[in-house]
């Protein structure tokens, strides 16, 4: 692949040296882990590949022992077979932050609209305008992602888009009409983000109206609205805090996903992120960006795990970090 109408048998063992693929799966393996860690072993023969990944990173140093040196760097995630030889932290750089803006964007108007319809639902059970609520939020729980975002694009892209402005597709940043310059379309963010927050939404008002309701019969809620609060202030001082714990679990799983890529919603709206770029990735057999990703992905998913437990202390006091 990498090589193209260029090759033959010395280019490709040329390449399989470089890059390691001469070595048994289990050597292979070793390598890329060593590639992985920061503090990582490197051969002074030049024709070892831990000699020739040595110069794909800035590292420094820190002892020799014979013909190793053990130098401390930044993890290096290797090259892209198809993006002539860049390296898989750059193509990651590159689309993760475009990722990262509709993953926030599409969760912020699931938690704001979540949360308020939540309450709305709760506050008014078993009335039309709580069973209005609950039809929309299993729609918005049913209907596949893939299906909405065809719609939404063909609706209000191309059906409404004299009144809305809208594209069907487009990117964070995108060139000029004169190909000189890359210039910020936040238009392009408001589709894509809708549709990503649909399901999320639909969750969260599912979870805010059950849990609401259960903290409702509690004892302090009877006392509070004893004591003549107000429905909104037995809400916002007691209630509110109180059943926010599932939605914290929601919306955090439901966040690390997008972060995880959102793959079907940005490649039918043509969002260059990071689930795009692992579609075109498996179409193109492009190992090293796919393997990068689930990396980055499974970090991406712990350290949001790790907050989520830091925000269940500041929730539930009688929850402790050990």
């Amino acid at each position: 692949m990498m090589l193209g109408q260029n090759e033959d048998s010395e280019q490709l063992a040329l390449v399989k040296q470089k890059y390691g693929f001469d070595k048994p799966i289990s050597t292979q393996y070793l390598y890329y882990l060593n590639d992985l860690s920061p503090i990582s072993f490197h051969s002074k023969n030049s024709k070892n590949y831990t000699f020739l990944s040595a110069g794909k990173y800035a590292s420094t140093t820190l002892f020799s022992v014979g013909n190793t040196t053990i130098v401390f760097k930044l993890p290096y995630l290797r090259e892209s077979f198809t993006k002539q030889g860049k390296k898989v932290s750059e193509v990651l750089a590159e689309t993760l932050p475009n990722t990262f803006v509709l993953a926030l964007t599409a969760i912020v108007i699931a938690i704001i609209l979540g949360i308020t319809l939540g309450i709305i639902s709760a506050l008014f059970k078993d009335q039309w305008l709580d069973k209005t609520i609950q039809i929309f939020s299993t729609l918005g729980m049913s209907v596949p992602s893939f299906f909405s975002a065809i719609l939404f694009a063909w609706f209000f892209g191309y059906i409404l888009h004299e009144y809305t402005h809208l594209e069907m597709t487009g990117s964070l940043y995108e060139l000029d009409d004169f190909g000189e310059a890359m210039h910020i379309q936040w238009k392009n963010l408001v589709l894509p983000a809708i549709v990503l927050g649909i399901r999320p939404l639909a969750v969260v008002i599912q979870l805010m109206r059950n849990s609401l309701l259960e903290v409702f019969n509690q004892d302090y809620v009877r006392t509070a609205r004893a004591k003549g609060l107000s429905e909104f202030q037995m809400i916002r001082k007691h209630a509110l805090k109180n059943a926010m714990n599932p939605v914290v679990t929601a919306v955090s799983g439901w966040f690390a996903s997008m972060l995880a890529g959102a793959v079907f919603v940005e490649y039918i709206f043509g969002w260059n992120g990071l689930g795009k770029e692992i579609v075109n990735a498996l179409n193109t057999l492009d190992l090293p960006v796919i393997m990068g990703a689930v990396l980055i992905i499974a970090l991406l998913f712990t350290i949001i795990n790790i907050f989520v437990d830091i925000i269940y202390v500041w929730l539930d006091p009688k929850v402790t970090l050990k």
